[in-house]
C-alpha cells in the first residue's frame, strides 16, 4: 500500500469491502432482542389497543462495531503482510541476485546472507528460479537453479579478503540477462567504491535496461579498515578508515606473531569524517613485536593490518669524521641525518669518541644499519670487521666528503677517482647539476624526482662495465649520485655527495628523507630483499605461508595464491591474498589495502531502483492478529446484546450461588495435595503437540541428539548436526532435516536412525526407564553414537582403559546396557568405505579411537582375501572421543564455531567426511556391506 509497508497475498478478496454499505442497512433494520419480564398477564389484556408497531432500530455505534468486525474478516482473508519483501520485484521471471562479496561485506555478512535467504524463500513461494552472481568472480557462469539449490549455494559463498573489481563482471551480467530475458535483479550492495564505481553503475544501468532493480544498502554498521601503520619515535599509529559519516568509536588491538595481545588503542569518529587515528603508547621493544593490528569485534580482512620487519623501528648508528659535528652541531652532518631519520628510526651516536672507536661501539651493539659520514680510510682490522658485518646482513651507508675523497678506502660499491669534482664557481667549467630520473630497478624507482635539488660537488666513480647496474641515482649529466650493491646478505651504499649542505642542498629536501627511508627498509631484510639492488640480481620471491580469509582469520593458502616479490608493497588480490609470505622468522606481510588507499561511498543515484535496507524487519503475517481482533469484536457484540436484552443480568442473578461456589473452589485449588496434579490427565493439546512432533520426525530423515541440560554443549551439538546436514545436502543425495533434541526417558526413539549422545562428565546417570528404552532401541536396529569429547585430555589406549571423566561417565551409562563386544574400527570395516575411503575418524581432536561392535572373523579356510569383514548388520553402538559435533559446528555465517587440535589444513574436511560415512552406514549398512563383498562374490562365481 502507498505510504505503508503493507501488502496482500490475495488482494482480490478486498472487493468484499464493497458489501459493507448493504450490511449497514441490514443491521439497522434488525431490532435487538426484546426484554423478557415476568408479570401477571390478565390485567394487561384489558388495556390492549390494536395498532401497528414499528420495530426499534439497532444503535448506530453497535452497527459500526459489527461493520468493523466484518471488515477485519475481509482484510484477514486477503492475506495482509506487514513489511512485505518486495525486493524480488513484480516480474514473474527468474530472480538474479548480484552480491558484493569483497572484504567490505564481511563485517555484516550474516545480515546479507539473511536478506538473501528471505529473497530466495520468496522466490520459492512464487516458484521462480534463482541465479547467484558474486561480483568477485567474472569468470563464473550464471545458471538458473531452483530455490532450494540456490539456498545451499548461497551458504557456500564466502567474502573475499581483497577489494573486488565489479566492472569485470559487466560483460557476464549483460550476456546472461540477454539469455534469461525477463527477470528481477537484486543487488546486495556493500556501499563502498573499490575503484571505478561510476563506470560499473553506468554499465549496470545499460545491462539491466527496463528490468526491475532493487538495491539493498544501509542498515549495517560501517565497515572499517586499517592502513598506514607507522612506528614513530614516541608511539605506533595506524589510520582507521570508513566510508560513511556519523558518530562512531571503537578499539584497535595489537597482537604478536603468536596471537598474544600486546596493547589496545581507542579511536573515535565525529561528524562526517572518514579517517581517524589510533595510537599505541608502548615501549619500542613491545612495538617491534607487533605482528597484527585489528579492529576489535569486526571480522573483516580489511580491518586487519599485518606487520613484518619493515614496520619495526630500527636503531641506526651514525658516525661522522668531521670536527664540526662537535664544534657546530647545528651545521653538522649528524644533525641533518638525525632529523631525516627521526620519523622512522632511532638514531644512535657514539659521542666524544674517535670515528674508529665509535664504529666499534656501534658494531658491538649489533645494529642493523650504520651510516659513515665523511669517514676516511679505515684501518685493516676495522675494514675486515665491517665487511664481515655486511656479509651477515648489515646495511652500511657512506656519505662523501673531503676525507673520503682524499682516502683510498675500497669499502665502497664502486671504484672512486681520487679527489672530488666541483660544479659551479669562478674556476669551474660547469654549473650545479639537477637530479636525473631514478633507476627503474633501484630502491628509489617509485620516488618523484625533485626539480629544485642541485649538487655542486661530488666524488666521481671510475668508468666500469658494472657501474650502470650499481647506480641507483644520478645527475643530469649521467654521473652517479648514489651507488649500491649487495654483498653477501647485506647492502653497501654510497652517496657521492656530503650529508650536509656543503656540497648540495639534497639534505634540505623531502626526497632525502624518502631515500633514506627506502634504504632503512632494507635493514634486517637484506637477505630476502635485493631484486632492486642491481640490474643483474636474481629476482627473489616468497611463497604464501598463512593467508587471511574474508573474515580476517588465518587459513591455509588457496591453490590460486602465487608468490610475491620480497619487496612487495601492493594491495592484496586474487593472486596475492593478504597474509604472511615466506619463512616464519622473516615473513613478508601483504595487506588488503595500501597506505594510500581511502574508503569512499558508492554513488548509485544514477540507477532507477527500489531501495531496501538490510535492517528491515522480517515480513509479518497479519491474518492471525486481524482474525483475533474480529473475534474479540464479535464477543463484545454478543455481550452488548446480552446486556440490552437483559439475558446477562438474569444469568448473573440466577447463578450467584454457583459463582460463589466456583470462586471458593478456585481459591482452594492451590491447597490441594501435590499428588492430585500428578493424577490429572494431560490436556488434549499436549497430545496433539506430541502427534505433530511425531509427524515432523517421520516426514523426513532427522538425526537426533540427547539433550544433556548443559546449554553450551547442547548448542554446539545442535549447530554441529546442522552443519553435518548441510554438508550431506551438498555432497550426497540425502537432504536431512534439522536435528531434534530428545529425552530418552520420554521421547519416542524409533523415529531416528542415529542418535548422537554427547557425554558430559558431571551429568547424572540416566534413569532406568531411559536405559530400558535405549536398550530396546539398539536391539531393534537403531545406532547410538557416544562422544566423550576428551581425546585431548587422555587419548584412549589400545585396550580402551583411559580413565578420563568422560570415559568414566560413559561406563556408568553402559553398565546397565546389554552391549556387544567392541573393537576399534578395523581398516577393512564397512564404516571406512561407506561413502568416502577413510582410515580414521577425526573431529575437533584427531588422537582418539573410534569403537564399534566387534564383527566375527572371516573363515580363512577358503584362502580368499575379502575387501570387508562386516556382515549384514549395523553396529548398534559407536564410541569416540574426538568431539565430532565440535568439528561440524558452524556459526550462522557459515564459519567454524570451534578451533581444531592439532588443526591440520584438511582436518575439518575429514571430520565432515567421517560424519557422512557414519550417517550412510546407519542408513545403508546392509547394502554397503553387500557391495564391498561384490568383487569377492564375482571372483567365486568365476566371472
Amino acid at each position: 500500500m502507498i505510504g505503508l509497508p503493507l501488502s496482500f497475498t490475495e488482494p482480490w478478496l478486498l472487493a468484499g469491502l464493497i458489501a459493507l454499505p448493504a450490511l449497514w442497512w441490514l443491521l439497522r433494520v434488525i431490532p435487538p432482542r426484546p426484554v423478557k419480564i415476568d408479570f401477571p398477564p390478565a390485567r394487561l389484556l384489558f388495556d390492549i389497543k390494536p395498532r401497528e408497531e414499528t420495530p426499534s432500530r439497532t444503535p448506530w455505534w453497535l452497527t459500526l462495531l459489527r461493520l468493523l468486525a466484518a471488515a477485519l474478516v475481509i482484510l484477514a482473508a486477503a492475506g495482509p503482510v506487514w513489511n512485505p519483501n518486495q525486493a524480488g520485484g513484480t516480474s514473474n521471471g527468474p530472480l538474479v541476485i548480484l552480491l558484493d562479496d569483497g572484504w567490505s561485506a564481511a563485517a555484516s555478512w550474516e545480515m546479507r546472507i539473511r536478506s538473501a535467504d528471505e529473497l530466495i524463500s520468496h522466490a520459492d513461494v512464487t516458484r521462480r528460479a534463482v541465479a547467484l552472481v558474486p561480483l568477485s568472480e567474472p569468470a563464473r557462469d550464471i545458471t538458473l537453479m531452483p530455490a532450494s539449490t540456490a539456498r545451499v549455494a548461497m551458504r557456500q559463498i564466502v567474502p573475499k579478503p581483497y577489494a573486488i573489481e565489479r566492472g569485470a563482471t559487466l560483460p557476464l551480467i549483460k550476456r546472461s540477462l540477454d539469455e534469461i530475458g525477463d527477470a528481477s535483479i537484486v543487488w546486495l550492495n556493500d556501499g563502498i567504491d573499490s575503484g571505478r564505481g561510476a563506470d560499473f553503475v553506468s554499465g549496470l544501468r545499460d545491462a539491466i535496461g527496463n528490468r526491475s532493480l532493487t538495491i539493498f544498502e544501509g542498515g549495517t554498521p560501517p565497515a572499517h579498515a586499517l592502513v598506514a601503520a607507522d612506528n614513530a619515535a614516541a608511539q605506533m599509529t595506524v589510520k582507521v578508515l570508513r566510508a560513511s559519516g556519523g558518530a562512531d568509536a571503537g578499539m584497535v588491538r595489537a597482537l604478536d606473531q603468536k596471537g598474544a595481545p600486546i596493547g589496545e588503542a581507542h579511536f573515535t569518529f565525529s561528524g562526517d569524517t572518514r579517517e581517524t587515528e589510533a595510537a599505541f603508547d608502548l615501549p619500542v621493544e613491545l612495538r617491534n613485536d607487533i605482528a597484527r593490528l585489528e579492529v576489535a569485534g569486526e571480522r573483516s580482512a580489511g580491518a586487519v593490518q599485518l606487520l613484518d620487519k619493515r614496520w619495526r623501528r630500527r636503531a641506526i648508528g651514525i658516525v661522522s669524521g668531521a670536527s664540526t659535528d662537535t664544534s657546530q652541531p647545528l651545521l653538522a652532518t649528524t644533525f641533518y641525518l638525525a632529523r631525516a631519520l627521526a620519523p622512522f628510526a632511532d638514531v644512535r651516536t657514539a659521542e666524544h669518541a674517535a670515528p674508529a672507536e665509535a664504529i666499534r661501539q656501534l658494531l658491538d651493539q649489533k645494529l642493523p644499519m650504520v651510516i659513515l659520514a665523511d669517514v676516511g680510510t679505515l684501518s685493516p682490522e676495522l675494514h675486515d670487521r665491517l665487511e664481515a658485518w655486511i656479509a651477515q646482513g648489515g646495511v652500511l651507508v657512506r656519505f662523501a666528503g673531503p676525507r673520503l675523497a682524499a682516502g683510498e678506502d675500497d669499502l665502497v660499491p664502486v671504484k672512486l677517482r681520487r679527489g672530488n669534482r666541483s660544479l659551479g664557481g669562478t674556476l669551474t667549467w660547469e654549473k650545479p647539476q639537477h637530479l636525473a630520473a631514478f633507476a627503474a630497478d633501484g630502491p628509489f624507482a617509485n620516488l618523484p624526482v625533485p626539480n629544485d635539488v642541485t649538487v655542486s660537488r661530488q666524488v666521481l666513480a671510475e668508468p666500469e662495465p658494472n657501474l650502470a647496474s650499481r647506480t641507483w641515482a644520478s645527475l643530469a649529466d649521467g654521473t652517479p649520485l648514489v651507488t649500491g650493491e649487495r654483498r653477501g646478505k647485506g647492502v653497501l651504499a654510497l652517496f657521492h655527495t656530503s650529508g650536509d649542505t656543503r656540497w648540495s642542498d639534497l639534505p634540505l629536501s623531502g626526497t632525502f628523507v624518502e631515500m633514506l627511508r627506502q634504504i632503512v627498509d632494507m635493514a634486517g631484510y637484506a637477505d630476502v630483499t635485493g631484486s632492486n639492488l642491481t640490474s643483474d640480481a636474481k629476482v627473489d620471491t616468497v611463497a604464501p605461508s598463512r593467508v587471511l580469509d574474508g573474515f580476517g582469520a588465518f587459513s591455509a593458502p588457496p591453490a590460486t595464491a602465487k608468490p610475491v616479490k620480497t619487496d612487495y608493497r601492493g594491495r592484496a588480490s586474487l593472486d596475492h591474498p593478504p597474509g604472511f609470505y615466506g619463512p616464519a622468522d622473516g615473513p613478508v606481510a601483504v595487506n588488503t589495502l595500501t597506505a594510500t588507499d581511502r574508503l569512499t561511498p558508492l554513488d548509485t543515484s544514477a540507477l532507477s531502483a527500489t531501495r531496501a535496507s538490510y535492517s528491515n524487519a522480517e515480513p509479518r503475517d497479519l491474518r492471525g492478529a486481524l482474525l483475533s481482533l474480529a473475534l474479540l469484536l464479535f464477543v463484545v457484540d454478543a455481550i452488548i446484546i446480552a446486556l440490552i436484552g437483559g439475558t446477562l443480568v438474569s444469568l448473573f442473578a440466577r447463578r450467584t450461588a454457583t459463582s460463589a461456589v466456583l470462586a471458593l473452589a478456585i481459591a482452594l485449588t492451590p491447597l490441594l495435595p501435590a499428588q492430585t496434579y500428578a493424577q490429572t490427565p494431560a490436556p488434549a493439546q499436549n497430545s496433539a503437540a506430541n502427534d505433530q512432533r511425531a509427524i515432523n520426525a517421520v516426514s523426513e530423515t532427522h538425526i537426533a541428539y540427547v539433550v544433556t541440560g548443559n546449554a553450551e554443549v547442547d548448542n554446539v551439538v545442535k549447530a554441529g548436526l546442522s552443519g553435518l546436514a548441510l554438508f550431506l545436502a551438498q555432497r550426497t543425495a540425502l537432504e536431512a532435516g534439522d536435528p531434534i533434541g530428545i529425552d530418552p526417558a520420554k521421547d519416542e526413539l524409533a523415529f531416528f536412525p542415529l542418535i548422537y549422545w554427547p557425554v558430559v562428565a558431571d551429568a547424572p546417570k540416566p534413569s532406568q526407564d531411559a536405559i530400558n528404552r535405549l536398550d530396546a532401541y539398539m536391539k531393534n536396529g537403531g545406532t547410538v553414537l557416544f562422544d566423550t569429547r576428551d581425546a585431548i585430555d587422555a587419548p584412549p589406549t589400545s585396550n580402551g582403559e583411559a580413565q578420563t571423566p568422560g570415559m568414566m561417565a560413559l561406563r556408568r551409562i553402559l553398565a546397565s546396557l546389554d552391549i556387544p563386544e567392541l573393537e576399534p574400527v578395523p581398516r577393512e570395516h564397512v564404516l571406512t568405505k561407506t561413502f568416502y575411503l577413510l582410515r580414521d575418524f577425526p573431529g575437533r581432536f584427531a588422537s582418539g579411537q573410534t569403537w564399534v561392535e566387534a564383527l566375527p572373523r572371516d573363515n580363512e579356510e577358503d584362502g580368499i582375501e575379502r575387501p570387508a569383514r562386516g556382515g549384514d548388520g549395523v553396529s548398534p553402538i559407536i564410541i569416540t572421543s574426538n568431539d565430532l559435533a565440535g568439528a561440524w559446528a558452524l556459526r550462522p555465517d557459515g564459519q567454524p564455531m570451534l578451533p581444531l587440535t592439532p588443526g591440520e589444513p584438511r582436518q575439518r574436511e575429514f571430520a565432515f567426511r567421517a560424519g557422512v560415512n557414519i550417517v550412510m552406514y546407519t542408513l545403508t549398512g546392509n547394502y554397503k556391506a553387500d557391495q564391498v563383498h561384490a568383487p569377492a562374490l564375482i571372483e567365486r562365481l568365476g566371472q
